[in-house]
């Protein structure tokens, strides 16, 4: 089995460590992340400068990209075989509801199943993350059963794991994303020199945290497994709009 790990945190992050080493004994692991924390890049790929590829004294190799870039350098100039999967972790810190809009760690799963291979990413729920363990188990669980019962199309599940030991998860559910309230507006500061700058404010509440959402699941001290998609047409308001161009 050759696995693929990729991350948003950065080569360096414990997660990204921790995870490739649980997933080591189930085949070849090669990682490809950014080579610095980048948080919230999204689906961002790097198209107005070259990108560089070199290789940490860890072995994991690393990109002056995004995650996205990372895990389209790999899959379509580094490999010479496809992966059978690939993972992108451990993020620390949740990627539930809105926030997988926003998300790097999901970007780069989302590349590799754009890319036509199964791809799951994953995030531990408390910061800084105690247990990293618990969570790179849950992946390893998850990539036997992709490999294993191979799906007639390739899948994207976003996962999100309690911070707690493995021993107190109480199961894992599959699940919808919630959703959040409105962020918090942004704080305006003022440089040393005088000029203002902005911090972008915290996500918003949960909103949406009812059963069957992500929330309501890491709540219950439960792994929660949310398959997603990217056809982001909204089919309920075609007809709206077909209305409004008189078709």
């Amino acid at each position: 089995m050759r696995i693929l790990v990729s991350n948003d945190d950065g080569y360096f992050s414990p997660g990204i460590s921790a995870l490739a080493e649980r997933l080591r004994p189930l085949g070849e692991v090669t990682v490809v992340a950014p080579e610095r924390d980048r948080s919230g890049a999204s689906n961002s790929l790097t198209l107005d400068r070259p990108l560089y590829l070199r290789k940490a004294p860890s072995g994991f190799f690393y990109v002056n990209g995004t995650p996205t870039d990372c895990v389209h350098l790999a899959v379509t100039g580094m490999l010479e075989h496809l992966p059978d999967v690939v993972v992108s972790g451990i993020n620390h810190g949740a990627n539930m509801g809105d926030d997988t809009i926003y998300s790097g760690t999901v970007a780069a799963a989302t590349e590799g199943y754009l890319l036509g291979i199964p791809s799951i990413a994953v995030s531990l729920t408390g910061k800084p993350g105690t247990h990293l363990a618990t969570a790179a188990a849950v992946a390893a669980r998850l990539v036997e059963r992709i490999v294993r019962e191979r799906p007639a199309q390739p899948v994207l599940l976003n996962v999100n794991v309690p911070d707690l030991p493995e021993a107190e998860i109480r199961g894992m559910d599959v699940t919808r994303l919630g959703k959040r309230h409105r962020a918090e507006p942004v704080i305006k500061v003022q440089t040393p020199r005088g000029e203002p700058a902005y911090w972008v404010g915290a996500a918003g509440s949960e909103q949406d945290a009812g059963p069957g959402t992500d929330f309501h699941a890491i709540a219950a001290g439960r792994v929660s497994v949310t398959p997603l998609q990217i056809d982001l047409t909204h089919h309920a308001q075609t007809g709206l709009v077909r209305a409004w161009l008189g078709k």
